[in-house]
């Protein structure tokens, strides 16, 4: 297939072609496509440019193993974002679980009153958030993918509607009914 007709191929197309012929020229192409997009949402995860610059390249390592589970129900780039989303907050998880350990070892060396206390009040709001992450996991993932893009990027409601490709009503529809299952699910936590 010559480049032009290959530059000319829509997202899905590309990426349908690259899971029949597995072929990596034909996945650089959707990797320039789409480096930016996951560059700047792994960054909104990572402490540096350099972390970002990693954990997007190991997305895209990822991403060349996973393809195949891209069945064209939604649109690849919809697709693409629930995928390094939750593979950043994979990323995030670990690195926390980690930092945990070295956190509880240092608490136990830590005696002073008000530095205890603040540590504390951190835990505390560490918690807050905990749960409702866990409330954001038992929600389904269309409806946690609707509220991570309006609230945690920011997507106006009108790019919701064309990333989706529904109306903007039926955005706002599950958005409301998407908030209304992470409270119930928060309060009985």
């Amino acid at each position: 297939m010559s480049s032009n007709i290959t530059y000319k191929l829509t997202d899905e197309e590309l990426v349908f072609k690259i899971i029949e012929t597995n072929n990596s020229q034909l996945f650089a192409i959707l990797y320039d496509r789409f480096f930016k997009v996951v560059y700047h949402k792994c960054y909104g995860f990572a402490k540096s440019k350099e972390e970002a610059e990693d954990l997007t390249h190991d997305v895209f390592i990822r991403l060349f193993t996973k393809l195949k589970t891209f069945k064209g129900t939604a649109k690849f780039s919809t697709w693409l974002y629930s995928f390094t989303y939750n593979f950043c907050v994979n990323y995030v998880q670990r690195n926390a679980y980690k930092k945990k350990e070295k956190f509880t070892i240092v608490t136990d060396v830590i005696k002073d009153n008000d530095v205890s206390e603040k540590l504390e009040n951190a835990q505390l709001l560490a918690l807050k958030s905990e749960k409702l992450a866990r409330a954001l996991e038992l929600i389904a993932p269309k409806d946690k993918m609707i509220l991570l893009m309006k609230y945690q990027e920011d997507i106006s409601i009108r790019e919701i509607k064309e990333t989706l490709v529904i109306g903007e009503s039926a955005v706002k529809m599950r958005i409301k009914r998407a908030k209304h299952k992470v409270v119930s699910i928060y309060a009985e936590l």
